[in-house]
């Protein structure tokens, strides 16, 4: 089974719960998930011959939250290719912003650049659509969960 670090950008709250029932729901098929909040940039190297998943929301602006901005910038500044690198990505975001899930969007922009390698489609969920973002993250997680091993 696959060692998971979930790395989390959250605002209000919304990302770390769903950062927490992917815990769960990981740890419940026999993968070894962590969920990381104020990462650095060695909690995120701990990771590179394993799984990364990237669970983050945006400011009105399109930026990343600042719990995970330095993480992401580090990440951006410091490492070159991260090509044994396998990712996931659950943007959160509200689409009556311009820059709906911009945060999720950078994110996984950035580690296709350094040639990680994404497992499964991006998830963007939207805040006014889905006010309980657990309700579309969490069968995701189900489905990514049997594309790692």
């Amino acid at each position: 089974m696959a060692e998971v670090g979930i790395f989390v950008g959250t605002m209000y709250g919304n990302s770390l719960l769903v950062a927490e029932e992917a815990e769960a729901i990981l740890n419940g098929h026999g993968h070894k998930a962590t969920v990381y909040e104020d990462a650095d940039l060695d909690d995120w190297q701990s990771y590179q011959n394993s799984y990364v998943l990237v669970i983050t929301s945006t400011t009105g602006q399109g930026d990343l939250p600042d719990s995970i901005a330095p993480l992401f910038h580090a990440i951006q500044d410091k490492l070159g290719l991260q090509n044994s690198l396998h990712y996931g990505v659950i943007a959160l975001g509200d689409s009556t912003y311009t820059h709906f899930c911009g945060g999720g969007k950078k994110f996984d922009a950035l580690l296709s650049e350094q040639q990680a390698q994404r497992v499964g489609e991006t998830l963007l969920i939207d805040a006014s659509e889905y006010p309980e973002p657990e309700a579309l993250s969490n069968p995701w997680v189900e489905h990514w969960s049997t594309l790692i091993s």
